[in-house]
């Protein structure tokens, strides 16, 4: 799936539920599934600065696409960076840096977080573009 067919489906799940109350527990049901980062990447240089809360991101390449792993000590910002993942695991690093990321306007989520946690949001984000511009300066 594209980036931008991954992000449509995330819209399509979210546009069923009218309640936010109902939003928020699929986004920590979602993180729920997160499978658990192993402990060998819960290092320093891979905690996300910006966040609250406690990110762990980490990104391997593999026959030119990265490949993300996270974890959170969070539920809600866990279900977050399992939907960045989502969309941006399994892509090249070229098309991660030219991606318009939507989903998180579209679905209202941007709207109906805490300025902390909005802030988190984009840090995750920034911090996933930077692997994708460190591996693409890389292979070029």
């Amino acid at each position: 799936m594209t980036i931008k067919e991954t992000q449509d489906a995330i819209v399509e799940e979210f546009a069923d539920l009218d309640d936010w109350m109902d939003k928020y527990q699929l986004l920590i049901d979602l993180g729920n599934e997160l499978a658990p980062l192993p402990e060998q990447y819960k290092t320093e240089s891979n905690l996300i600065d910006g966040c609250q809360s406690r990110v762990w991101l980490q990104a391997d390449l593999r026959e030119g696409r990265l490949y993300f792993q996270a974890e959170s000590d969070a539920l809600i910002v866990k279900g977050i960076v399992s939907l960045l993942i989502r969309v941006f695991s399994g892509q090249t690093p070229r098309d991660i840096l030219d991606a318009e990321l939507f989903f998180i306007d579209d679905i209202g989520l941007r709207e109906h977080l805490s300025p902390t946690r909005s802030n988190g949001l984009l840090a995750m984000v920034k911090q996933i573009r930077m692997y994708a511009l460190a591996y693409d300066t890389r292979q070029q």
